[in-house]
């Protein structure tokens, strides 16, 4: 069975490849600005038409302000940039703005920025993919009623090429990347040649219209203009989202990893500028006309008017006399909005490894997969990115009103922390020339810091109907990962070795017995002393090589309290536990074969169905496998934790006939478990899950 199961997942996401091949999937500068600043580039492609929709609720009277907002953003995304370039010098391990605020700020301070950064990345995928899908739809419309499908294919279709690593990510998805690029910047430069040059004419197709207010916003003054203007430029914001992608992949470059990813977050700043202001400039020079609602706003209108995008609109209009031009730019501008969702299978995997690290997630976000991508971390990203397609209806403009609010709140609490950080540096630090570069490090993230949190009390003030939701769900992420890091820090607790095992004579016998080992706890001591009581013929211990540090210290653990059973290391290159194991018993029963072999396996047993969630199960998938070994005698050492002691082992139970006789039921304590296997309803740990 598992022969036929492996064999379609080498096909979708190729051979496994060596813990020690890590290297090889680092990202030069010209994969790694595909990978990670697509989402960015890509925000170029909508942040525009958000600006000129804002501004259609007073009529066309307020389009004229699109460039001055357009100006606007343009300086806080120049300012934003030059603050990460601080970031990507100072933590360069790739915890981006969740290290920056824990380091500087607290914990909790580092658990709002990680919650806000993972809504982020949820949002970033739904709303791309739904904007490239938009995009494709408004060149072929026979799609049209199909976005949701579409949507949800695509996404798909992301995750299984994240799947097969992040080199292969990033090289299939450079050529669209560039793509895009070569078409805006190409559209711009002769959208502008041929207005200025060769005085050409270009009006977009809705340029005809006549944009009038929606009911009760025509003429709009004093503060209810300058609220539209907030409005509009909090749209506009949304070209900042993706900045901070490289911040947090930071150790996906290679050497030197921290100027690499400063210059590209650079090369990344100067383009989204400068295609951004392009566009912005372009839908002014052509007429472009966006309305919410283009039935009652645009006059003129046929009555089956289908309101195109601003950027394909601006295409056909450049490339009036050109048409392979319209649909190439059309084209790309799809393909890069979904392709911008890459950054974030490329972002939510590698911050729910440190947060799972921090034992702030579930433990199983921290393993790598076959392909050295953190395999669980990117399907977990696509299965609620298709949640919120699914309900928002695929509709890009509903989703970017959750968006915007994440990103600023991490970026003010990573300029915030950046200024601690220098602060701090800079009351030990002597030498002149490195105190003025921190100085000057400090008034860039300050200007950052003015920038973005101007930024965020807009868009809390102006865009709070609909961002109330994206707050929501920051807060029960918050909460989640304070209760998951209070249930890894309560276990580890309780599972600390506390005394020395008692040394017991081994009498001669023909069994082998093996005590699997992760840990020097409470359940691996019970496990080797129940082990001796035993008096098998050999009696050792042995633990899977998955993570060299932790197999390095195990050792010296083991060495330090003088234990004597030896400890064998076996090495997994792939990181597997079940198989190297399997291995060395099947090895051993062919050496002996008349021996019997007694695997022990320490497991600790929980009282909630849900807290079963936050272990890895492998050693149950183990014990399944070594069942069906023949010569092979599987033994579970269960370890109550508290909370299983907690749970009331108490059963309701009737007599027999009580029932019928109206009598009433009557409470029955449950027998404790024996020390030979699991409480009813229990599994085992994974025996590498250590003190989680």
């Amino acid at each position: 069975m598992s022969k036929l199961t492996d064999v379609p997942k080498r096909i979708l996401i190729g051979r496994a490849l060596r813990s020690d091949k890590l290297g090889e999937t680092l990202l030069p500068k010209r994969i790694a600005l595909p990978v990670f600043a697509s989402d960015a580039l890509s925000s170029v492609a909508y942040a525009p038409e958000e600006i000129l929709l804002t501004l259609s609720v007073a009529g066309v009277s307020a389009i004229h302000f699109s460039w001055q907002i357009g100006v606007v953003v343009a300086i806080v995304m120049l300012a934003v940039v030059a603050s990460y370039r601080q970031n990507v010098h100072a933590y360069p391990s790739g915890g981006g703005d969740y290290e920056v605020a824990t380091v500087n700020h607290g914990s909790n301070s580092g658990l709002v920025v990680a919650s806000a950064l993972m809504v982020d990345y949820v949002l970033t995928v739904a709303v791309s993919t739904t904007s490239g899908v938009a995009n494709v739809v408004s060149a072929v419309p026979s799609l049209r009623g199909h976005e949701v499908a579409l949507s949800l294919a695509v996404v798909v279709i992301l995750m299984g090429v994240n799947l097969r690593g992040v080199r292969e990510s990033g090289t299939a998805f450079a050529v669209p990347t560039y793509a895009f690029m070569v078409g805006v910047l190409g559209m711009t430069v002769w959208g502008i040649f041929r207005h200025l040059v060769l005085g050409a004419d270009m009006h977009a197709e809705s340029s005809a219209f006549h944009l009038q207010a929606e009911p009760g916003e025509s003429g709009l003054a004093g503060f209810a203009l300058i609220f539209l203007l907030l409005r509009a430029f909090s749209s506009g914001c949304a070209a900042l989202t993706g900045v901070e992608a490289i911040s947090n992949g930071v150790p996906a470059f290679r050497k030197p990893k921290s100027r690499n990813a400063a210059n590209t977050l650079l090369l990344m700043g100067s383009i989204a500028v400068t295609m951004f202001m392009g566009i912005i400039y372009l839908a002014s020079m052509t007429g472009v006309r966006m309305a919410d609602d283009p039935a009652t706003q645009l006059v003129g209108a046929p009555g089956n008017y289908h309101q195109k995008t601003a950027l394909a609109q601006i295409s056909e209009a450049v490339f009036s006399d050109f048409k392979p031009g319209f649909f190439f730019v059309a084209g790309v501008t799809g393909l890069i909005l979904v392709l911008a969702a890459n950054t974030a299978f490329n972002g939510f995997p590698v911050l729910g490894s440190i947060l799972a690290q921090d034992r702030y997630l579930p433990r199983q976000l921290h393993t790598r997969g076959d392909r050295l991508a953190f395999s669980n971390g990117i399907i977990v990203l696509a299965g609620i990115a298709m949640v919120f397609i699914i309900a928002y209806g695929a509709d890009p403009t509903r989703l970017i009103q959750l968006y915007i609010v994440g990103v600023f709140v991490s970026f003010n609490m990573s300029q915030s922390g950046m200024i601690r950080h220098w602060t701090r540096l800079l009351r030990t630090e002597t030498d002149p020339k490195k105190r003025a570069h921190m100085i000057r490090s400090r008034v860039i993230n300050s200007f950052g810091l003015v920038m973005t949190a101007l930024v965020l009390v807009v868009v809390l003030a102006t865009k709070f109907t609909h961002a109330w939701v994206a707050i929501m769900l920051m807060v029960v992420l918050f909460v989640m990962m304070k209760a998951i890091r209070r249930h890894y820090d309560g276990v580890s607790m309780e599972l600390a070795s506390a005394e020395e095992p008692g040394e017991e004579a081994v009498l001669p016998s023909r069994v082998h017995s093996i005590v699997l080992v992760s840990k020097l706890h409470k359940p691996t001591l019970r496990a080797l002393a129940y082990a001796r009581l035993a008096r098998s013929g050999v009696l050792e211990a042995v633990t899977v090589n998955v993570d060299p540090p932790d197999t390095k210290a195990l050792q010296a653990e083991w060495q330090e309290r003088g234990i004597e059973v030896p400890l064998k290391v076996l090495d997994s290159p792939y990181r597997e536990i079940t198989r190297p194991f399997l291995e060395y018993v099947k090895n051993l029963r062919r050496s002996s074969p008349r021996d019997v072999v007694t695997v022990y396996i320490p497991e600790y047993v929980v009282g909630h169905w849900y807290e079963q969630l936050l272990h890895n199960q492998s050693a149950l998938r183990l014990k399944g496998r070594l069942l069906f070994t023949p010569g092979v005698m599987v033994v579970s050492v269960p370890w109550q934790l508290e909370s299983s002691e907690r749970r009331k082992q108490v059963r309701e139970w009737s007599a027999p006939g009580s029932v019928r006789r109206g009598e009433p039921r009557r409470q029955q304590r449950k027998p404790e478990a024996a020390v030979s296997g699991p409480a009813k309803g229990t599994g085992p740990t994974n025996a590498k899950d250590s003190s989680t």
